[in-house]
């Protein structure tokens, strides 16, 4: 009898533990689309001048590479376009799972430095100088360059 109750007190007291001390702590709040524009947009601006990237290419991009920057690669690496580490990167990294598990993804200080190495990727990949050829404005001439480009799986 003795053990059934303190057996019972035991249980009580787990309950009482997981139910007001224990509990998670609040997610982050997911960005939407609009915050993510809000947030990066001015930086696809500046990069767009500076290499000729279109800013809404880099933009697409950005948003759907890295789910809004709401990715475990975007919100630990600052990588908002998934490029990984390739040959020569001497950079820091970030493994994750991909294609192939335990990938090496680039790793940025922060956000505007993806954008700037994605911009760089693009301009110094020999696969993408035509698309440097169309004007900033042909959007669709940039996705449909991209995608024959292969620049992701």
């Amino acid at each position: 009898m003795q053990s059934n109750i303190l057996s019972l007190v035991l249980i009580v007291t787990q309950l009482i533990f997981i139910s007001g001390f224990s509990q998670a702590q609040p997610s982050e709040p997911r960005l939407s689309k609009s915050d993510y524009i809000q947030r990066y947009g001015q930086q696809a601006v500046k990069e767009m001048h500076a290499i000729g990237v279109p800013a809404s290419i880099t933009l697409a991009q950005g948003m759907l590479e890295s789910d809004y920057g709401n990715s475990p690669l975007a919100k630990y690496a600052n990588n908002h376009f998934g490029i990984k580490c390739h040959k020569g990167w001497e950079g820091p990294s970030f493994i994750q799972d991909d294609d192939e598990a335990n990938e090496c993804f680039r790793k940025y200080y922060d956000a505007q430095d993806s954008y700037r190495d994605h911009s760089e990727f693009l301009r110094t990949r020999d696969r993408y100088a035509s698309l440097f050829d169309l004007k900033t404005t042909d959007y669709k001439g940039w996705a449909h360059g991209l995608k024959r480009a292969g620049y992701a799986t």
